[in-house]
C-alpha cells in the first residue's frame, strides 16, 4: 500500500499588497474565463507532466489584457466572513474520506491551467495566483477522478450533497471550514466559465473534476463534476 505523501513544504506567501492583489485577481479571472476543464481524470495517453486543459471548442486561449486602472486601486470590498490570505496545506472531507495535501497549480504559457499530476492519487491542487480557500474570493481546488491504474482522490466527490461539510488546513494554522451549496456536472463542451470562475467578494471554494462517460477517442471524459461551497 501506498504511503500518503507529506504536505508539501514552501513560504508561507507575504499578504498582498491590495491594489496588487486586485491586479493578480482580475488577471487571473480574465485568464480563466477563457478556459473550459479539461483532464481532471488521468486515463490519458499523454504524460502527466505535459496534460492541459483545453480553451473553449473552436478557440485559441488568447493573451488576457491587463486589468483596467481602476481596478489596481480600487480592491473590491469583501463581504462577509473570510480568513487572511494563507497557503492551504490539507483537504479533509470526512464524508468521502479524502484526507489529501496540495500542490500549486499554475497557468502555463499557452494560458491554459495544468492540472494536477496524475501519477499522484492522493494530490489535490489549487489556483495558486488565484484567492486561497478561506479568502474573499473563488478559490480553484481540483483532483483527478482517476489514473490509468486506479481511483483518484476525488473518485467520490458526486457523493457530496448540499450541506455537507469539508475543510482546508492552512499554513498559518487556521483551519478554513466549508458547507456545500450545490455539487453540479457540466457538458465541457459548454461549461460555464464565469459562474464557476467568477470572482466573488465572499469566502467560496470550486471543488472540481471530470465526471459523465470517457470517450476513448477524444481521451477524456465528457463532463465535469463541480461543489460550490462557502467558508462558514
Amino acid at each position: 500500500m501506498a504511503m500518503r505523501p507529506s504536505a508539501p513544504t514552501g513560504a508561507e506567501p507575504a499578504p498582498a499588497d491590495p491594489g496588487t492583489r486586485t491586479s493578480v485577481m482580475m488577471l487571473s479571472a480574465v485568464v480563466l474565463l477563457v478556459l473550459a476543464v479539461g483532464l481532471f481524470g488521468g486515463r490519458h495517453d499523454a504524460s502527466s507532466d505535459t496534460a492541459r486543459l483545453p480553451p473553449p471548442v473552436g478557440q485559441a486561449a488568447p493573451a488576457a489584457p491587463p486589468p483596467p486602472p481602476a481596478a489596481r486601486t480600487t480592491p473590491a470590498a469583501p463581504a462577509g466572513k473570510h480568513l487572511p490570505r494563507s497557503r492551504p496545506v490539507r483537504l479533509l472531507i470526512p464524508k468521502i474520506s479524502v484526507d489529501a495535501p496540495f500542490t500549486d497549480l499554475v497557468i502555463g504559457p499557452t494560458g491554459q491551467l495544468q492540472p494536477p499530476p496524475a501519477n499522484d492519487t492522493n494530490l489535490v491542487g489549487w489556483h495558486a495566483a488565484g484567492a486561497s480557500p478561506g479568502e474573499a474570493g473563488t478559490a480553484i481546488i481540483a483532483g483527478h477522478v482517476d489514473t490509468k491504474t486506479s481511483a483518484a482522490v476525488f473518485v467520490g466527490l458526486s457523493q457530496l450533497k448540499k450541506g455537507d461539510a469539508f475543510s482546508v488546513a492552512r499554513a498559518d494554522r487556521h483551519t478554513a471550514s466549508f458547507v456545500v451549496d450545490s455539487v453540479e456536472k457540466f457538458d465541457k463542451d459548454n461549461f460555464p466559465n464565469e459562474r464557476v470562475y467568477g470572482d466573488t467578494p465572499q469566502a467560496q471554494v470550486r471543488l472540481i473534476t471530470c465526471a459523465g462517460s470517457y470517450d476513448r477517442s477524444a481521451k477524456d471524459y465528457t463532463e465535469n463534476l463541480v461543489v460550490f461551497a462557502h467558508l462558514v
